[in-house]
């Protein structure tokens, strides 16, 4: 089969699986790739069986279970069209006089090293593809939150994406940095009162890599619309 192929990390709920289902909805083939398995088999039935989709349980913060992970989908569809870095996680309250450390490590190696690794061992495939490369941003990346090492992780994914396109200058690849504000998804323990739903983060990304070869959307900011005034 010749479908493109949608790569996704984090896609076992909220934004990643809205985007798997709306990709798989446009076309292509897609790799589910997440530490729960088991939500993920359950998504590929839902996407079509494995002709359509595949399962890859990974750590994104081990860099072996990266690489194989990208050969896993190598091995199985051939090629890899789109990556999009959505793998992330959130902090913890107390600001950088009183949050803890713990806490922070994990989100870094997540958020931003886990990030890295899925760029640094997916590129040559997408290179060869002529691809798209999706990162996972935040709004929180945009502005300044008191005490916040979560906007500070994803200030870094911004930069990431910026400093990967200059990387990818001359070989056709576009890259797309996604900074969505409050999004209604197991991020969040009760849901926000003002926020967009994960298929609206979904329908970004693929306006984004359904633009024409010569369209480069570098950023989208995308926030909830301001409640209405009584």
């Amino acid at each position: 089969m010749s479908d493109p192929v949608f790569l996704i990390t984090g896609a076992s709920s909220g934004i990643g699986a809205a985007t798997a289902r709306r990709a798989a909805g446009a076309g292509y083939r897609v790799a589910l790739v997440a530490r729960s398995r088991d939500k993920l088999t359950a998504l590929v039935d839902e996407l079509g069986g494995p002709d359509r989709a595949v399962a890859i349980e990974c750590d994104v913060t081990d860099s072996d279970a990266q690489a194989a992970m990208i050969q896993r989908v190598l091995d199985t569809f051939g090629r890899i069209d789109v990556v999009f870095a959505n793998a992330g996680r959130g902090g913890s309250p107390g600001g950088f006089s009183g949050a803890d450390p713990e806490v922070w490590r994990d989100m870094i190696l997540t958020n931003v090293y886990g990030a890295g690794l899925t760029l640094r061992h997916s590129l040559e495939a997408v290179k060869a593809a002529r691809g798209h490369v999706l990162l996972m941003g935040s709004a929180a990346g945009r502005g300044t939150i008191a005490g916040s090492m979560y906007g500070a992780s994803k200030w870094a994914v911004t930069g990431m994406a910026y400093n990967l396109r200059e990387e990818m200058r001359g070989t056709g690849v576009r890259v797309t940095v996604l900074e969505p504000g409050m999004v209604n998804t197991p991020f969040f323990d009760q849901p926000p009162e003002q926020a967009m739903e994960p298929e609206d983060i979904a329908a970004a990304a693929l306006y984004a890599v359904s633009q024409p070869a010569r369209v480069d959307v570098n950023e989208i900011l995308v926030r909830p619309t301001p409640p209405i005034d009584d």
